[in-house]
């Protein structure tokens, strides 16, 4: 198994290495992601549930306004040759369609159902006290690590 990826897989990747304190704004936008995510009810078990059972429209108002978000600002750093703020280009790698994803995803939308969390929100759900949650954060890094072993033998 070859856990190095191909200099293709790593075209985002920085080539300026960030160490130490340089890493804490990183932890500060966590936390600040965190909060919004805890003021927004985005990881209120009781919101997603209501999602998955069609009875209210807060979460796909939530995600649909983070797709037009996503989608204008891609846009932008094609149109525009945006670059990081430390002055690198960012490569947009084309994507493959992969029959693999929809089962995987299908698996996804089961286990959000199920547990009322993805991955983003199992950690605001800890911040906040719902420390119930860390089973969640367990089940997906078992399921990451099951994927990890099995990804060879999966379908493409």
């Amino acid at each position: 198994m070859n856990i190095t990826p191909s200099p293709v897989e790593c075209k985002n990747e920085s080539n300026l290495p960030e160490r130490g304190l340089a890493l804490v704004k990183y932890v500060a936008l966590g936390i600040l992601f965190g909060i919004t995510f805890v003021k927004a009810e985005i990881i209120s078990w009781f919101r997603i549930q209501e999602m998955f059972h069609f009875q209210s429209f807060h979460m796909y108002g939530v995600i649909g306004s983070a797709v037009v978000v996503g989608l204008i600002s891609m846009q932008l750093i094609r149109r525009f040759n945006i670059k990081t703020l430390s002055g690198e280009e960012v490569y947009i790698t084309p994507k493959k369609y992969n029959k693999g994803t929809v089962i995987g995803s299908i698996f996804f939308g089961f286990g959000w159902a199920i547990t009322g969390a993805c991955p983003g929100p199992i950690y605001a759900q800890i911040g906040a006290g719902f420390l119930v949650s860390v089973i969640t954060l367990l089940g997906a890094i078992g399921g990451t690590f099951v994927y990890g072993v099995l990804k060879d033998r999966l379908p493409h």
